[in-house]
């Protein structure tokens, strides 16, 4: 079915008033040729496609190139976009090929378009600055986000145009991404209506009732303006002739005063609590000064000056937006003073030209400036306009455009994650949870099945899917870019080493144990040494994994100790005369600490026995008695090869003064552990620290060692309790 003769003739005068409409602004002949080009070609494409309404859809995209260029001051290009941009570009037409017959201008702004239309907005309302700041991410040219804003206009002024799904979808966009992106350029006329529109859509039965009240208190409402605005009038006018005879500064003025808009008053009986007629600032008056551009903010000062002189202001409520404009370029003096005790009113003095640009925005700014150029170069600021809410001078920066070094992502239900540039599905895995992370096996893409190392790109729709059977591995820290990522992947793997490195330490013992050499600390470090690691976790761990052959430690360790028990043998005769001596004492075994004649002893270094250890005694070979623990990881090598020279001893049961012991202690770096742990040892319990070393990983754990002054085992046990119940703490051993 085709438009009829009717209905054509119809379009083509549409399309001439349009023309004629933005003449001032698009002339030149070759834009108008590639706009009348674009027109001719959708009007081949759509010939007989209606909007919901009946109307012919070629109304719908004339009347959206009129306010592109009349409203929102955009050019030929958005113009020539206004027509293009409704094209299925799957089934009739490429964006290569609108490259082709319309420019890669034109092909960007409808390919960035129709990014931005693909997007899912459902959650919007929880993600509203993330969204607007995605809009800009998403794409190279801002008049597709400018054409999304037309689009949306033209939406509200013509919703039975609109299907009424699509219409509820709609105002949700514009509430929470269009209405703010209008308050950021500075196109408050269309920000108001669309305000008005919304408020109608969403809550027609309050709009209607504000509505009804302002209509009926207009008349008495004009003549409250009237008696507020005259003493003013009378005071500008003495003013202007005093500034006459002086010379000063010339100046011209006009003042008109309105009701505040429906639903900024809706919104003012909603923050004071207080039905309509108590709405204490319903009304707004403004000066508009017509003067030379050089006087502009001394004139304002002026009027300014001869208001409050005559009302009293609200200083809290004034805006200088004179001295330092909006950095949409918006230039004003706000402020609000009291009339007859009860009610308040808002002034805004301003220019002529600044109350243009108040109106239309940037576009008026460029217009003013004589700089309005057909390649639309206020387009340059608009992106930092809309990247930049917190600028205060629109000329403040000229910087060149940038691309966001951020990424937005959905997830099936639409929620919104912000990562860098470059993230994977696995990075994104971890934002959603940690869990979801570590058990990330890969993700659906827009339908389509991906691997965890893909890079996402902006705007993608990520669904991730899990695996029980998947966990974390070291080379996945190569897939990610995020910290948050590498940081829980990194305590997984560390947790996993502690899990490793407790079985492999289980697997030590047995095995010593069937080798009869007894586990202690002693051992532990030999083995640390011989295979060049770091710490005991390392060595555990490896065990565990078989990246050290248990064979190769019972060679190790067997040779070791045959060669301290070679080193060992010597003349018997030192040993016989320290035994007989120890005899003719008359005990079956020495007591440690007594009086014991000639007997020299001392504390082996191979194991620090101090008070309450069980210990024996070792004849040495100058004739000595050298004192070892029981578990010593020497003393099964000294019963089996030299029983002869093994004294029985024990305690005197008294406690020693300042027997040395060393602990290790190990466990996650948290905040104030190592305040926590010399408090325990050095005023909880009082025991004097000799030595303390700390050393904390990349990683967030920590290992520690402490050289203590006990007064016997039972204390050192005690104190070894006391600390593992420290927060962070994961292993405390007693060092030999």
């Amino acid at each position: 079915m085709s438009y009829t003769p009717q209905e054509i003739s119809s379009i083509q005068n549409a399309y001439e008033t349009m023309l004629a409409d933005i003449s001032p602004f698009v002339n030149a002949p070759e834009h108008l040729a590639l706009i009348e080009k674009a027109y001719h070609f959708c009007l081949e494409q759509y010939d007989g496609r209606y909007l919901p309404s009946g109307k012919a859809y070629m109304f719908h995209l004339i009347e959206m190139g009129r306010i592109a260029v009349s409203e929102v001051g955009l050019g030929y290009i958005s113009v020539t976009a206004s027509f293009l941009h409704g094209m299925d570009y799957k089934a009739n037409v490429s964006f290569k090929e609108l490259e082709e017959a319309f420019g890669k201008t034109v092909a960007v702004v409808l390919e960035d378009f129709s990014q931005l239309s693909n997007l899912d907005t459902e959650k919007v309302a929880y993600n509203s600055d993330n969204f607007q700041v995605m809009f800009l991410s998403l794409i190279d040219d801002m008049r597709s986000v400018l054409l999304k804003v037309v689009h949306r206009v033209y939406d509200v002024r013509n919703q039975n145009d609109v299907d009424p799904e699509r219409l509820s979808r709609y105002f949700h966009e514009i509430k929470y991404i269009y209405i703010p992106i209008l308050h950021r350029l500075g196109l408050y006329k269309l920000k108001a209506e669309m305000e008005e529109k919304l408020m109608l859509y969403e809550n027609p039965e309050m709009f209607n009732e504000i509505k009804a009240k302002i209509e009926a208190s207009q008349e008495a409402r004009r003549h409250t303006a009237e008696r507020f605005l005259a003493p003013i009038k009378e005071g500008l006018d003495n003013e202007r002739e005093r500034s006459k005879k002086g010379n000063k500064y010339k100046f011209s003025y006009s003042m008109k005063w309105r009701l505040k808009s429906i639903p900024s008053i809706y919104a003012k009986m909603r923050v004071q609590n207080v039905p309509f007629e108590e709405v204490y600032d319903l009304m707004a008056a403004r000066v508009i000064i017509d003067c030379a551009e050089k006087d502009e903010q001394e004139c304002c000062w002026v009027v300014y000056s001869v208001i409050t002189n005559l009302y009293e202001p609200m200083p809290e409520r004034l805006r200088d937006w004179i001295t330092m404009p909006k950095a949409s370029g918006y230039e004003s003096l706000h402020t609000t003073v009291k009339y007859d005790d009860k009610q308040w009113f808002e002034i805004q003095i301003r220019t002529t030209r600044m109350d243009e640009i108040a109106e239309t925005g940037q576009a008026a700014h460029y217009l003013y400036k004589g700089e309005r150029q057909s390649d639309e170069d206020w387009l340059l600021n608009v992106r930092q306009v809309l990247e930049n809410p917190a600028m205060v001078s629109f000329d403040s920066s000229y910087r060149k455009l940038h691309k966001s070094e951020k990424i937005f992502i959905f997830t099936p239900e639409g929620d919104l994650k912000q990562l860098p540039i470059g993230s994977t599905v696995l990075d994104f895995a971890y934002e959603v949870h940690t869990q979801v992370g570590e058990t990330c096996n890969g993700a659906r893409i827009n339908g389509r099945m991906v691997p965890i190392r893909h890079v996402l790109t902006n705007g993608d729709k990520v669904e991730i899917i899990t695996s029980k059977k998947q966990s974390p591995r070291a080379d996945w820290l190569n897939a990610v870019v995020t910290e948050k990522a590498k940081n829980k992947i990194r305590r997984y793997l560390k947790e996993e080493e502690l899990k490793e490195s407790e079985m492999g330490k289980g697997i030590l013992q047995r095995r010593l144990k069937n080798w009869k050499i007894p586990f202690s600390e002693t051992i532990v470090d030999m083995l640390i040494k011989e295979f060049k690691l770091e710490n005991s976790l390392q060595l555990y761990h490896q065990i565990s994994t078989e990246k050290i052959d248990i064979a190769a430690v019972k060679h190790f360790l067997t040779a070791r100790l045959e060669e301290n028990g070679e080193k060992e043998k010597s003349s018997p005769e030192p040993v016989e005369a320290l035994k007989k001596e120890i005899n003719q004492e008359g005990e079956e075994s020495l007591t440690i600490g007594e009086d014991i004649g000639n007997v020299t002893y001392k504390l082996a270094r191979c194991c620090n026995p101090i008070p309450g250890d069980r210990v024996f005694g070792f004849v040495t070979n100058e004739g000595t008695l050298s004192i070892h623990r029981v578990n010593c990881p020497n003393a099964k090598s000294m019963q089996q090869r030299y029983g002869y020279r093994i004294i029985k001893v024990r305690w005197n049961g008294m406690a020693g003064e300042c027997s040395q012991a060393t602990i290790r202690i190990y466990g996650r770096d948290v905040m104030g552990l190592l305040g926590k742990i010399t408090k325990v040892v050095s005023e909880d319990l009082q025991v004097n620290m000799k030595n303390i070393n700390f050393n904390c990983d990349k990683e967030g754990f920590f290992e520690g060692r402490i050289v203590l002054q006990i007064s016997d085992v039972e204390a050192l046990e005690q104190l070894m309790d006391k600390i593992r119940a420290v927060d962070g703490v994961i292993e405390v051993i007693r060092v030999d």
